[in-house]
């Protein structure tokens, strides 16, 4: 339900991510189709974890048997460590990844065809059904300082052997160019990206600002920091954040 006080025809919307690739890209349809700006500018991103404040973790990378990859990130910063460090990967070590995309990336730092890897469809769930089945696996899980609880819990609570090793971390990205722009719409996709807006902009004040977010923990989160969440996806009309943001102009618009 649209809140008729903060209703006002949208104009300019600010995606919090990276600027798509492809020309054809959703939000390029959707900026055509109702002469609307939308503008990106990621709000996160992503540092890796010095050697030195690795070390103070110590974990023992050798030591494990299989590791634990849940995107593309850990696995470039994983192998960037242990280039530093001098480890070399043995032949035997397992890895068990995400998705088929992820499982896929290893090729740039190992030869795959040689090495056991399992691959799990795209969820974290598919992945913990396939861990079910080596439970006697040493596992070292690469991650950063944010990261989903489903697989360490799962792990912790029956009773896996595993390392949990920060090697990377998500913090907020410098805003300030942004201080005296306004958007009718901001479009958040992570808990990360309200705390960047919030560390950027302690004194933020939302006003006529309408907000989107993906996903409930990022709706959450909105809530939590005492904002207005104006517009959520996915919802059963709108499975994307293009798809939900569409709907809410098709209203405010009068369209």
């Amino acid at each position: 339900m649209i809140d008729q006080r903060r209703q006002g025809k949208v104009k300019s919307i600010l995606v919090s991510q990276p600027k798509p690739g492809a020309k054809n890209s959703p939000y390029h349809k959707l900026s055509e189709k109702y002469n609307v700006k939308v503008d990106f500018r990621p709000f996160i991103h992503i540092e890796p974890v010095s050697l030195k404040e690795f070390r103070k973790q110590k974990v023992d990378v050798l030591s494990h048997t299989a590791v634990i990859f849940t995107s593309r990130n850990a696995v470039d910063h994983f192998f960037g460590l242990c280039k530093e460090m001098k480890i070399e990967m043995p032949s035997d070590m397992k890895y068990f990844c995400i998705s088929e995309q992820t499982a896929n990336y290893l090729q740039k730092y190992i030869v795959i065809r040689k090495r056991k890897i399992f691959t799990g469809s795209k969820t974290a769930q598919d992945l913990i059904e396939i861990l079910k089945k080596h439970k006697n696996e040493k596992y070292i899980f690469p991650c950063s300082n944010i990261r989903k609880n489903d697989i360490p819990n799962f792990l912790n609570e029956n009773g896996y052997i595993f390392s949990e090793a920060i090697i990377y971390e998500t913090v907020a990205s410098d805003l300030s160019d942004l201080a005296e722009v306004n958007y009718d719409v901001i479009a958040f996709f992570s808990p990360s990206g309200i705390n960047s807006l919030l560390v950027n902009f302690p004194e933020f004040r939302q006003n006529k600002t309408r907000i989107a977010a993906f996903g409930p923990t990022t709706a959450k989160a909105v809530q939590d920091a005492g904002l207005v969440l104006d517009i959520q996806a996915p919802m059963p009309n709108a499975p994307s954040m293009t798809g939900a943001l569409e709907v809410y102009i098709k209203k405010t618009n009068g369209l």
